[in-house]
């Protein structure tokens, strides 16, 4: 990862990296349900969930401190439920830097691309009550976008439309480094995209793009005829029961919140970057959210609570990208059995994830984005921790994940 593209395109990291990820293969597990019971003397399959037993625990404490030292991470909170498991929730290092302030369980932080998991949720609602359909061409409903007559909303929601991502543009980065407070539209971001050409046929590839879901927010919006915040704080999060998220509408974070830091800045060097605008990443990524909020949004997310089953069953229908056992659905991923989304934005990451086989979550919370060797801090946590409580479904997370 070059570092000059904002990592708002990473947005889905680890195996969800700027953008990677493969239908899903079988996992381990899975082998193992197909092959022949183990004779006796055989030692018994691996657990798709360990018990959360205090041994576990002691060993996660040392797993998630080993990653920090590693990366200089400066807090933490990792929290993993599983029904006849039992729980871990605990908190790691600081929440600000220059008070020494603890990080703690009930900070805010922001989210990142888990927003486009809001908004995608925003978009098959309407297609529920058959108000779009998913092969709609999105110029339908937005005009001057290439191509806008052939890219579907299905293939915006899955990352195939091929059209570029304006956090990748140059002027863009250069003017959100030189003026990370000031706000922007959704429109001036659509015109750093579109100056550059189309990289693909629509459907013809997987590429993770920004792009697409600034045009789902204006679909939402021009169809229901209210602001995207609005629809999804009343549609989404009140239904799901999300009281400690928002969708903000300036750079205010609710209190209490974590001070969140980034090397994604003009000079290269680390700084405090919370009260940066996050309008630049709109139904990309500007929420904010909890620890508890998340998750109780993990399991939301992977079971469709809020869909009809047909709809959540096209939205779990993943296609290719880069790794193998690991898929791209409707704004969401299935990374080794692990489904959800992850995201990141200057300062701060997040990894709420849902494992069906074991009904257990996974919610990973950091004060910072800066990478490890171009890794994301919260995937090596992803990895470190998933290696432990559940060794037939890694998250990947040891080597480079982009070309």
């Amino acid at each position: 990862m070059k570092p000059t593209h904002l990592r708002l395109r990473r947005a889905c990291a680890a195996a969800a990296a700027a953008g990677v990820l493969l239908a899903p293969a079988l996992t381990a597990s899975a082998y193992a349900a197909a092959a022949p019971s183990p004779s006796p003397s055989s030692p018994s399959p691996a657990p798709d969930f360990v018990q959360l037993t205090p041994a576990v625990a002691a060993q996660l404490d040392a797993a998630v401190r080993q990653v920090m030292r590693k990366t200089q991470v400066p807090g933490v909170t990792v929290g993993l439920w599983a029904p006849g498991k039992g729980s871990y929730v605990k908190t790691f290092g600081v929440a600000d830097k220059a008070t020494g302030a603890p990080m703690t369980t009930p900070l805010h932080v922001r989210i990142g691309s888990e927003t486009k998991t809001f908004t995608v949720t925003a978009l098959l609602q309407l297609v529920d009550r058959s108000k779009v359909a998913l092969d709609d061409p999105i110029g339908k409903y937005v005009t001057g976008v290439p191509n806008g007559d052939r890219i579907t909303l299905r293939e915006l929601a899955g990352m195939r439309s091929g059209l570029f991502n304006y956090s990748l543009d140059e002027d863009f980065i250069k003017k959100l480094q030189a003026d990370p407070e000031r706000p922007m539209t959704p429109r001036q971001l659509l015109d750093y995209s579109f100056k550059h050409p189309v990289q693909f046929q629509p459907g013809a590839e997987f590429d993770y793009s920004n792009t697409n879901l600034i045009l789902l927010g204006l679909v939402i919006e021009k169809v229901t005829g209210r602001p995207l915040h609005d629809v999804i704080t009343k549609d989404v999060l009140g239904p799901a029961g999300l009281h400690h998220t928002v969708f903000p509408t300036s750079a205010a974070m609710p209190r209490p919140y974590a001070q969140g830091y980034t090397n994604q800045t003009a000079s290269g060097k680390t700084e405090n970057s919370t009260a940066w605008n996050p309008s630049w990443a709109w139904a990309a990524g500007e929420m904010v959210s909890d620890l508890q909020d998340l998750r109780s949004w993990a399991h939301t997310l992977a079971t469709g609570k809020l869909l009809t089953p047909a709809t959540q069953a096209e939205r779990l229908e993943t296609t290719p990208m880069n790794l193998q056992g690991d898929g791209y659905g409707l704004g969401i991923f299935n990374v080794q059995g692990w489904i959800g989304h992850n995201g990141s934005i200057p300062g701060y990451e997040v990894l709420p994830v849902y494992l069906p086989q074991a009904r257990a979550t996974m919610v990973i919370l950091l004060n910072t984005d800066s990478q490890y060797k171009g890794q994301e801090p919260s995937t090596l946590l992803g990895r470190a921790v998933t290696s432990i409580v559940s060794p037939n479904h890694v998250y990947p997370g040891d080597k480079p994940l982009v070309p």
